[in-house]
């Protein structure tokens, strides 16, 4: 997988892909749980056979996460990529790339079709990258842009 600069993270490396993404969300000062309470999620999820995350480095700098899931649209899975995150000193470095190839190579492996990701609006450079790699915020043939909307079900 990408020369050897990527690799799917085992259960075993969930503290890892904890750190990541507890960074990530400090980064960026939104709300995170911690690095315990995420590896501890973590473990289970990458046991399984609908979550993954992808390592680029040693040690890793980046990490990308995805979820799979059916879809009556398509014969094989959809994937989400929850997250795709580089340390800051590693970025313009191509890392991003590798993981984001890593992660369509895995996705094709695993039966998958489609590749969703949700971005804010106002951040450019997520955009203009995956812009870059030929993902769109339009259906085919559709002239308005998708909208994500969610709802948080807390207490339900």
């Amino acid at each position: 997988m990408a020369g050897g600069l990527t690799r799917i993270a085992a259960p075993g490396e969930a503290v890892v892909v904890a750190e990541l993404l507890d960074a990530f969300n400090r980064e960026f000062g939104s709300e995170t749980p911690g690095i315990r309470v995420l590896a501890a999620r973590l473990v289970g999820l990458l046991s399984g056979a609908d979550v993954f995350a992808v390592l680029v480095g040693e040690p890793a700098a980046g990490v990308a996460l995805v979820t799979l899931r059916p879809n009556v649209w398509f014969e094989g899975r959809v994937a989400l990529l929850d997250e795709l995150y580089v340390v800051p000193s590693h970025r313009g470095s191509g890392l991003g790339s590798l993981l984001l190839a890593a992660v369509e190579a895995e996705v094709r492996r695993r039966g998958g079709e489609l590749v969703e990701i949700n971005v804010d609006g106002e951040d450019v450079d997520a955009r203009r990258f995956y812009e870059r790699h030929g993902y769109s915020n339009r259906d085919p043939g559709q002239e308005e842009p998708q909208l994500y909307y969610a709802k948080e079900l807390a207490g339900s």
